[in-house]
């Protein structure tokens, strides 16, 4: 198996010497190999593969200059030297170390500067550990944090300033909860809401602007609360609201007789 890549540069773009380096020895044994399994490499499939090859050897990377052989040598290093890398430089080298950490180091990186460090964090922790993270200044780590949290705990997430955020805690919060999102700015969030009412609270929404909300509560919502959307705006809410107030009309017409 080779790579497409046939250079052989460190990661200051010099040309890597295998004479020169320290692991001469390894080499003449088979334990690396030029352009295909090398830490001096830039190349971080080459770096990946040395340590697969070699992994008591990262230890002695941790505190390497490039961080590409940091956060690989993190993968592969005694878990008691990691706490450290959670203060690299590097959010790769951060996350490297913290994935493979005790729960409990996530807590210190609900914080981090980088997002996506953030982002993977959300998805380590839960309960009351995840919820400082439900007001992150970023909307995809708070998206995160509400496809996660308990759905008791995402009380504080209903008035978020993003509406992708909000249309999936409007799919989870309890039932009960669903009304307070009845007036909510953004159609799409009010949609996930009407979904999920109760027939008996639907008819709450049958003056929503969105002819989707209109919809569904002509479809959904008790026949006798359709007739002011039999002369609805849009065709195909009154179409569904006088089919089925016709449909009422017509078993209180037969129980009549």
């Amino acid at each position: 198996m080779s790579d497409d890549i046939d250079e052989a540069l460190d990661w200051q773009g010099r040309q890597v010497d295998c004479a020169a380096c320290a692991h001469l020895a390894l080499n003449g044994a088979g334990g690396c190999r030029i352009r295909h399994a090398c830490v001096n490499d830039r190349y971080a499939r080459r770096i990946d593969r040395f340590f697969s090859w070699n992994p008591g050897l990262a230890d002695g990377y941790l505190g390497h200059p490039h961080f590409e052989v940091r956060a690989i040598a993190a993968k592969s290093a005694n878990l008691f030297l990691l706490p450290p890398l959670l203060g690299d430089a590097d959010e790769t080298v951060r996350w490297n170390a913290v994935r493979r950490l005790p729960r409990r180091y996530a807590l210190q990186l609900r914080k981090d500067p980088h997002r996506e460090v953030r982002m993977r964090v959300a998805t380590l922790i839960d309960g009351d550990d995840l919820l400082p993270m439900a007001s992150d200044e970023d909307y995809y780590v708070r998206l995160v944090v509400a496809r996660r949290l308990a759905p008791l705990l995402l009380g504080r997430m209903i008035e978020d300033g993003e509406a992708e955020v909000r249309r999936v805690v409007a799919r989870r919060i309890p039932d009960e909860w669903l009304p307070g999102m009845i007036n909510d700015r953004d159609a799409a969030v009010r949609l996930e809401v009407a979904q999920r009412l109760s027939p008996e609270r639907l008819a709450l929404m049958r003056r929503d602007p969105d002819w989707r909300i209109r919809y569904e509560v002509a479809s959904r919502a008790a026949a006798g609360e359709l007739m002011g959307l039999i002369e609805d705006q849009d065709g195909l809410v009154r179409e569904v609201a006088r089919s089925r107030v016709a449909v009422r009309l017509e078993r209180g017409t037969g129980a009549s007789l």
